[in-house]
């Protein structure tokens, strides 16, 4: 009896080994294969097995996920649906990849706006010349108690970008930003000696953690949310977050 235990226990030892060497060895030929035929995969940030048997999870400059075989011979980019669990795979995957943790955001980069006792805690990316973001900044108005951390991200062109200079180095930068996005009122040329180097580290930051529009929202759970969503719905995500 021992000596059967002990037989299992080599033969599942052995058979682990196995399945590790197997996967390294898909991993390294998926990485060769699909290096060689397509020049955008010559960098994979990782190779790992999906839940469907036989398919591998592909992942390239940071949060895009394709679906590829053992070989790497095909190459799938889509959703991955647990149809069992009623699960969007793919879409959770992103989803977690995209968190950032709240305290490593570079809020020396962005401006506070207070309301109320400001303990809840907000992170904004937006473009000055954002339709969304000035539909959105009039919605967030009427949440109260929250702090919010503007990250000015031109995006859209260089006229967004002279803006976004311009109320960074405006005295009061919350009232600037509030009075262009509110009514319009176009803030005061910057100074040439201004230091306007923080809007640009805002656009390395967002590429580098795939911000791929505005208005982009991050709470202080690490969780975002893309676009201009409603004042009921950020009031949700606060309360969930904190």
């Amino acid at each position: 009896m021992k000596l059967a235990c002990k037989l299992l226990a080599v033969f599942g030892f052995g058979a682990a080994l196995l399945t590790s060497f197997n996967a390294l060895a898909g991993e390294a030929e998926i990485r060769k294969n699909l290096a060689a035929r397509i020049p955008q995969f010559a960098k994979i940030d990782e190779v790992s097995k999906s839940p469907m048997s036989g398919v591998y999870e592909v992942r390239i400059n940071g949060a895009e996920i394709f679906y590829t075989d053992e070989q790497g011979n095909y190459l799938l980019q889509g959703n991955l649906i647990d149809v069992k669990a009623r699960k969007n795979l793919t879409e959770a995957r992103v989803e977690k990849l995209s968190e950032v943790a709240f305290d490593k955001l570079p809020v020396n980069d962005a401006f506070k706006i207070v309301r109320g006792n400001g303990k809840r805690k907000l992170a904004v990316f937006e473009d000055p010349n954002c339709g969304y973001c000035k539909h959105f900044e009039r919605d967030l108005k009427t949440v109260d108690n929250v702090t919010v951390y503007l990250f000015l991200y031109p995006v859209l062109g260089a006229d967004s970008t002279a803006k976004a200079r311009n109320i960074w180095c405006a005295k009061d930068k919350a009232k600037s930003w509030n009075d262009w996005m509110s009514s319009e009122v176009r803030p005061d040329a910057a100074s040439t000696d201004c230091d306007v180097a923080a809007v640009q580290r805002n656009v390395e930051f967002g590429r580098k953690y795939n911000i791929t529009g505005t208005p982009t929202l991050i709470f202080s759970d690490g969780s975002r949310a893309p676009g201009a969503i409603p004042a009921a719905q950020v009031e949700q995500k606060l309360s969930a977050a904190n």
